[in-house]
């Protein structure tokens, strides 16, 4: 039985996990809460095997396809192959352990979409306890991660957004070619935000909210901070980094405001 149709025009969702059943399950339920919330379809990822999801009785509420990696694949390869046959006008990358439970986000994020020159949509995203996450930043430099992490200074532009939650029309998603599959894991999402302005479109945040864990693996874990430090490396060296500098500094700073955190 096909999922009723929905007020909203259709959206493709795509997740990966990691061994994230939990999350999944989770966030799958969430989706299911929000009804006609305009998720037609999800695009589920599986990187490496994990138990099966439990099944809600009656279904869900959208079709579901899920797609067991042989090997596991880096976020951007997995994103672009959930999403290259997308028919829908808009597709959304979210990650697992993004949770729904505040509002729904979705109408907010079509509706940011649809502003004149907007190519990618976000909420604003908070912590469990309520605080905003600095999910919107500078573009990082030698300089400028040097001035984070060492004087603490705080950042005052949004010139890319991290890829937790993403609303996109297909469009603008199809016009870049999607994620660079150069970039196996990290600086895939400020590449992707530096393409788009390039393209000449622009960030929008909407008027949502969501929660996000905010896990940074390359914190704790010694492999997943030489991967960071390699995606560094690629940034600083592409073509996309130094063309984006001078686009970048042009931009009023009313286009780059911040969340007031």
């Amino acid at each position: 039985m096909l999922p009723p149709p929905h007020p909203y025009p259709p959206i493709v969702l795509s997740v990966v996990s990691h061994g994230h059943r939990d999350m999944v399950q989770r966030l799958l339920e969430d989706l299911a809460r929000l009804g006609d919330a305009g998720v037609s379809r999800v695009v589920l990822t599986l990187n490496q095997p994990e138990p099966p999801l439990q099944t809600p009785e009656g279904g869900w509420p959208f079709v579901l396809e899920i797609r067991h990696n042989p090997a596991p694949l880096g976020f951007s390869a997995n994103h672009n192959a959930a999403l290259a046959d997308a028919s829908e006008p808009f597709v959304c990358i979210v990650n697992p352990d993004v949770v729904l439970r505040r509002s729904n986000p979705f109408a907010a994020l079509i509706e940011a979409t649809r502003l004149p020159g907007v190519g990618l949509a976000y909420p604003t995203q908070l912590d469990e306890t309520g605080a905003v996450q600095d999910s919107e930043r500078e573009v990082p430099t030698p300089w400028s991660l040097l001035l984070r992490y060492a004087v603490r200074r705080r950042e005052t532009r949004a010139e890319w957004v991290n890829g937790a939650m993403w609303m996109l029309p297909a469009e603008a998603w199809r016009s870049i070619g999607g994620l660079n599959p150069a970039y196996f894991m990290y600086c895939e999402d400020v590449d992707l935000c530096l393409r788009l302005r390039l393209a000449g479109f622009t960030l929008a945040r909407a008027d949502a909210v969501v929660e996000h864990a905010g896990q940074r693996a390359s914190h704790r874990r010694m492999r997943h901070a030489l991967w960071h430090i390699r995606s560094l490396l690629q940034l600083w060296t592409s073509a996309v980094f130094w063309r984006s500098r001078p686009l970048l500094r042009r931009l009023p700073a009313a286009a780059l405001t911040m969340t007031k955190q």
